[in-house]
């Protein structure tokens, strides 16, 4: 996958372009791209327990050449990893749902749509190809949840992920500071934002205002800068077994469930039929007292025993990163802020870069610590910083 190389040389790391990214998106794309909840510490968390675990190294394996292409619902991807799904990609980006579509099917990964981004999946789908996943949260109108999955099944996306960790919109309070989830218009204050950032405007003029393209049509009248009263209308609920089955029934293809975070909900997501699931805290937007993800994910894996995928995501930003998942137990990961960190700083070179920075350090550091295969990180010596042995 080709990257301009005068781009990749200045911005190896995915920190540079989220630091690009901020220079160049209104300060209330960016809150709503990089907040989390109350005392955000379940951010830090993350981190904090990615950090926390450390892989001790085989070495005499010879010349290593590690193969990072792997088999998941039935499709050969050349990467262990895809786009995680994030809502209002549109408005941190113009045209950004479009851009990352374009790249997952070029690189080969697949590319979770949000059912609340700013295109929607008749835009999406044919970009994306069968790498095209669609991400759906259940609502109130059983009509319009119906609807909702027929359209992505039209569209011809391959996989639905169903989204279970909302049962009420947090309170993120960074972003209401911001001026997002409670107004319907623009500020005065927003619009000096949007003025300090020409380029972002001038990419939102061209492409249009950002709007809830896949949910307007059933919830009339509902604005961008109004989620949460948008979300108080769908009354997004906690999605029970009976919910998922119901789904299950209409859609025949990979139905995947994410947001667990403990075994025994992954228990009740595979007896109603799930064929994966992905452990995840919501990149730490919703609850701010949960664990970091990466610390529930061994216990999960291990309950789960190889009958479905175990996918993960939350707070990924390194081709280590992934490593670290893969190693305790992950099939797959999903990694959101970096795309949209690549995508806001570059446009679609910056999603592709984002992609092989990715790509490139996994596969460096598996010949680090002595890992020819993906399965060959299962057998690596995993500990924790401060803790016995996993």
């Amino acid at each position: 996958m080709a990257v301009e190389p005068d781009i990749g040389s200045a911005f190896p790391l995915i920190s540079d372009l989220a630091a690009r990214a901020k220079r160049r998106i209104p300060h209330f794309a960016w809150e709503y791209l990089e907040s989390g909840t109350g005392l955000e510490q379940a951010l830090v968390r993350n981190r904090a327990a990615l950090d926390n675990v450390l892989i001790t190294p085989r070495f005499m394996k010879g010349d290593l050449a590690p193969v990072v292409s792997t088999e998941l619902f039935g499709r050969r991807w050349d990467a262990p990893f895809g786009v995680a799904p994030i809502g209002l990609t549109g408005l941190m980006w113009p045209g950004g749902e479009l851009m990352l579509a374009r790249m997952a099917r070029e690189a080969n990964i697949p590319y979770c749509l949000s059912s609340f981004a700013c295109e929607g999946p008749e835009e999406v789908g044919p970009l994306a190809g069968e790498n095209g996943w669609f991400q759906l949260y259940t609502v109130s109108d059983a009509g319009a949840e119906d609807d909702i999955i027929d359209r992505a099944e039209a569209a011809g996306f391959s996989a639905l992920i169903i989204t279970v960790d909302v049962p009420v919109n947090s309170t993120r309070e960074r972003q209401r500071k911001a001026g997002l989830g409670r107004y319907s218009r623009m500020s005065p204050r927003q619009m000096m934002q949007i003025a300090a950032r020409p380029q972002w405007a001038i990419a939102t003029a061209r492409h249009g205002q950002p709007s809830f393209k896949t949910v307007a049509r059933y919830f009339p009248g509902a604005a961008m800068g109004e989620i949460g009263k948008l979300l108080d209308r769908m009354k997004l609920g906690m999605t029970g077994i009976a919910g998922l089955e119901r789904i299950r029934k209409r859609w025949k293809k990979p139905l995947i469930v994410k947001g667990i975070m403990d075994a025994g909900d992954a228990e009740v997501a595979l007896g109603a039929g799930v064929d994966g699931i992905v452990v995840s805290n919501h990149g730490g937007r919703q609850f701010d007292a949960v664990p970091a993800a990466i610390d529930v994910l061994p216990e999960i894996a291990e309950k789960v025993a190889g009958r479905v995928p175990v996918l993960f995501d939350s707070g990924v930003r390194t081709g280590l990163d992934l490593l670290r998942a893969l190693a305790l137990g992950a099939d797959f990961v999903l990694v959101g802020r970096p795309f949209l960190f690549g995508t806001c700083a570059f446009g679609e070179p910056g999603a592709r870069l984002v992609a092989t920075v990715l790509k490139d350090d996994l596969v460096n550091n598996m010949v680090q610590a002595g890992a020819q295969t993906l399965a060959d990180l299962r057998s690596l010596a995993v500990t924790r910083a401060g803790r016995a042995p996993l």
